[in-house]
Parts: C-alpha cells; structure tokens; sequence
C-alpha cells in the first residue's frame, strides 16, 4: 500500500509541474515564443535535482505548452519537448556535481541543450536569416541563461533549504 501510496503522489506532483509549466509558458506567452525568448516556465527545470518526477513534470508541461502556442510549429512541439526532456534527464544525473553548494551543471543542461536543439530547429525553420546556427543558438542560450541562472539560482538556494517536500515524490 506504501508503493502504491508513493506512486500516486509521484503522478500527482508531476500532473502539478506540468500544469504549472504549462500555465506559466502561457501567461507569459509574450515572451515565451520565438527566437528570443525568456520563458518563465524554465524556472521548474532545477525540479528534477531535487527528484526524478521532475523529469516528467517539465517534459509534459512543455509538450503542453508547445501545442498551447497559437500556430504551434510541428518542429517545436517535437524538438522542444526531446530538447527538454534530455535536458532533464541530465539535470538529474548530474545534480551531486556541485561548485560552493550550487549544482552548476545541472543548471547549465537546460541552457546547452536547449541552445543547440531550438537553435538548429529556428535554424531550419527561418532557413534565410542571416547569421544563422550560431546566432539563433546565441539567443537562445541568452533566454535560457536569465531564467534558469539569474531565477534558477535563487530558486534553487529556497527549494534546497526545503528539500524534504520531495520526500517520496
């Protein structure tokens, strides 16, 4: 019953990450889409350092935020949502790698990852604009960097000093 118990919960609090994904990438829809973009929502992407539900959490809610985008482009639901997800499996792994207490690389996979993913698929998808690869990838990793460092940090310092809401999750 105690498996079973934990199991819910684990369903009930990646439903929640992904809810709150989604709703926060829709609220700030004005600054959540293009090729520079300060999505709010990657804030939840230092959950999966503290469990692995987290995983789901943010890989669902970005799907959900992705299909949400009025004129959603097949390439971003898809890559979007892999460049995620990916981002999250690392964060995980890599969240007992820590410099002065911060888990640095697990903060930086969501900005790598989604830099080199959404920067080839806007690449793609605005074939003609100058600059290119390099310069979508650029952006990107700058959107990315504001949220997940300049938020994430502080966000992660809070999460860290409460820790055993995670318990079981």
């Amino acid at each position: 019953m105690h498996k079973k118990k934990n199991r819910i919960k684990q369903i009930v609090f990646a439903s929640l990450i992904a809810a709150l994904y989604a709703g926060l990438t829709y609220g700030f829809s004005f600054i959540s889409y293009g090729a520079v973009q300060f999505r709010i929502s990657e804030i939840l992407t230092v959950l999966p350092i503290f469990t692995p539900t987290g995983i789901i959490g943010v890989t669902v809610g970005c799907f959900l935020g992705n299909i949400g985008n009025i004129g959603a482009n097949p390439f971003d639901i898809i890559f979007g949502t892999l460049a995620t997800l990916i981002a999250a499996v690392i964060t995980y792994l890599c969240r007992n790698i820590k410099i002065k207490g911060i888990p640095i690389i697990s903060l930086l996979s969501p900005i790598v990852i989604n830099s080199l993913i959404i920067g080839l698929e806007l690449t793609v998808v605005f074939v003609n604009q100058k600059g290119g690869f390099p310069i979508f990838a650029l952006w990107v990793a700058l959107g990315e960097a504001v949220v997940c460092l300049g938020l994430g940090i502080p966000f992660y310092i809070i999460l860290n000093k409460h820790k055993q809401i995670f318990t079981d999750c």
